[in-house]
């Protein structure tokens, strides 16, 4: 193979593998709805737009040097693309506990993303998670934040220790506190509901109560969502800035 031709490609499928890592699971483009011949155009484009402005040192050509890097670029890719899919799961876990108190937790349909039977609310509110991912251009953030990376953490330098491990766990950790961060004006409200239903019942057993609590809580639960949408963009854009700190934060400790 010639010299050149046997640079180029060592300089090229580092940055291949960290963008194609990325590419697996980021939200929307990592979304099983779009073909893998996809996936794999865009990572090749974004391979090709980040190679001329990246400066890749040399790599040692033994086996063991090409498995630390390959492990390091493909974990640090995939940990990027699954931070910020963990908000977009967070809004799923809201959902599911949205339909638990609205008892629709037995209504499931197929989740587009995903080719797996969903709770419906799960799926509304995880589209709508999705549309402040494109709002907000979190996809332009994200893609600035991995040409910066190669700058941040060359080619070579990442070494995956306990620290980004347990960093990365604390950050899949934090999806269950989205969750019920979004969940909980309604969760509240028809909890609230419950309480009031119970004393109305204790009170006075000849009354219905019991019959009407679950389309009392539905009527109410939807008019605390509504209201509560108001809210949502200010969350999710917080929580997206949050889920680019979690990647820096694992660049810097696998750094």
């Amino acid at each position: 193979m010639p010299l050149y031709l046997q640079q180029f490609i060592f300089g090229v499928l580092p940055i291949g593998l960290r963008v194609g890592g990325l590419m697996s699971f980021a939200p929307f483009v990592g979304s099983a709805s779009i073909p893998p011949q996809i996936k794999a155009v865009l990572t090749l484009v974004v391979t090709a737009l980040i190679y001329p402005v990246c400066h890749v040192p040399p790599i040692a050509s033994t086996l063991a040097g090409w498995i630390r890097i390959v492990l390091g670029e493909v974990t640090m890719g995939l940990a990027i693309g699954l931070c910020l899919q963990f908000v977009l799961e967070g809004a799923q876990v809201a959902g599911q506990l949205v339909g638990f108190q609205f008892a629709f937790s037995l209504v499931n349909v197929i989740d587009p993303q995903t080719n797996v039977d969903t709770p419906v609310l799960s799926i509304f509110y995880q589209l709508l998670a999705l549309l402040f991912f494109l709002q907000f251009n979190v996809h332009h953030w994200l893609l600035r934040g991995v040409a910066k990376s190669f700058e941040y953490a060359p080619v070579g330098s990442l070494v995956i220790n306990s620290a980004v491990l347990h960093s990365f766990f604390h950050a899949a950790g934090a999806m269950w506190l989205v969750g019920v961060q979004i969940a909980s004006p309604v969760i509240l409200a028809t909890m609230l509901l419950d309480i009031t239903i119970g004393f109305l019942t204790k009170a006075s057993p000849q009354m219905p109560a019991i019959f009407l609590s679950i389309p009392m809580k539905i009527l109410v639960g939807y008019a605390v969502m509504a209201i509560s949408f108001g809210l949502w963009p200010a969350v999710f854009e917080k929580e997206f800035a949050i889920a680019l700190a979690w990647s820096e934060r694992l660049f810097h400790l696998a750094h």
